[in-house]
């Protein structure tokens, strides 16, 4: 399979994300970073500077514009660098390599911003200096990946091994406005880090200080940040424990159950004819059930349904007496 036909069929839309006249803008602007990079490369392992001209010297087996579409199709589908290794007739260490040398690459261009092509967000001081100059209101929240089990002893292993997922997991904090526009994705820690101590450690909690008039909104995994910074963050109250009472728990808890008011008609007890009282007239059908219909033993499937087939029956209740006196 030829290296050309490859970058054809890859460079698509649908395995990029991306339209081709962006996809030739991007390279155009990785290119000298690039090509920075692995002179710095060359000069640590060479320990000096080149004899020959630049461009000298073998080529490499995949070029600069290819490099940069398999790191878009893996990033995009995450696919095995073998099986893309088999598209470009080259080695699966050549893709990996490959990609090892974009991603810094793309990571270091930082995230645009939504109507403002010239103004690209870094860091997350960026990020909070832009909603305090706009006045964006943000959007915090904790994500989790999957990643490969850490080799057996090494320091810190157990590290990765999520509470919540329950398999060995990688977390990034992603940042987006109101419009849900992600900003920012960073703070990438291992899964069994807290989505609030991730964050604390990017030092959110200074920038919260020096920009007062910035507004955030975090899930339920970041009541500590908004327990601290009652006038900024805003979080969803704390779900009820299990084992609470039911007068404490809030409305609308999601256990599907709730008291009665008092005084109502299902918290009133009804009259007993054995003392006395008045029974109504939907006493009778209280005290009876509906028995789901029961196929006699003549019954066939391939028969046509018959009433006296399935027929209902109904059984009383013999735990209270059947005659009552109606008003």
């Amino acid at each position: 399979m030829s290296s050309g036909w490859a970058r054809a069929a890859l460079s698509h839309r649908i395995c990029t994300g991306i339209g081709r006249r962006k996809l030739g803008t991007l390279i155009e602007e990785l290119a000298p970073s690039w090509l920075a990079q692995q002179e710095s490369r060359l000069r640590t392992r060479r320990g000096r500077d080149r004899l020959r001209a630049e461009g000298a010297g073998p080529g490499h087996d995949l070029p600069f514009a290819d490099r940069v579409i398999v790191t878009l199709v893996v990033l995009r589908f995450q696919l095995p660098h073998a099986a893309l290794a088999v598209f470009y007739g080259v080695h699966r260490s050549t893709i990996t390599r490959a990609v090892g040398e974009i991603r810094p690459l793309l990571a270091a261009r930082g995230f645009a911003v939504p109507g403002k092509p010239g103004l690209r967000l870094r860091t997350l001081p960026d990020v909070f200096a832009y909603a305090a100059a706009e006045g964006v209101r943000l959007r915090i929240d904790g994500t989790e990946v999957q990643v490969r089990r850490p080799p057996a002893g090494r320091p810190g292993r157990r590290a990765f091994v999520s509470g919540k997922k329950k398999q060995n997991t990688g977390k990034a904090t992603a940042i987006s406005d109101a419009a849900g526009r992600l900003l920012w994705l960073g703070a990438f820690r291992p899964g069994r880090m807290h989505d609030v101590t991730a964050l604390r450690t990017e030092g959110i909690e200074d920038l919260l200080r020096q920009h007062p008039d910035v507004q955030a909104e975090v899930d339920a995994g970041y009541q500590g940040l908004a327990r601290d910074f009652p006038g900024q963050v805003s979080a969803p109250p704390k779900k009820p424990r299990t084992d609470a009472h039911p007068t404490r728990r809030p409305a609308g808890n999601g256990t599907g159950t709730s008291s009665p008011p008092s005084g109502s008609a299902s918290s009133t007890p009804s009259p007993n004819p054995n003392n006395g009282g008045r029974c109504s007239a939907t006493s009778d059908a209280a005290s009876t059930f509906r028995r789901p219909p029961r196929p006699s033993p003549g019954w066939s499937p391939t028969a046509p349904p018959s009433a006296d087939h399935m027929r209902p029956t109904l059984q009383a209740s013999t735990d209270r007496p059947q005659s009552c006196t109606y008003s």
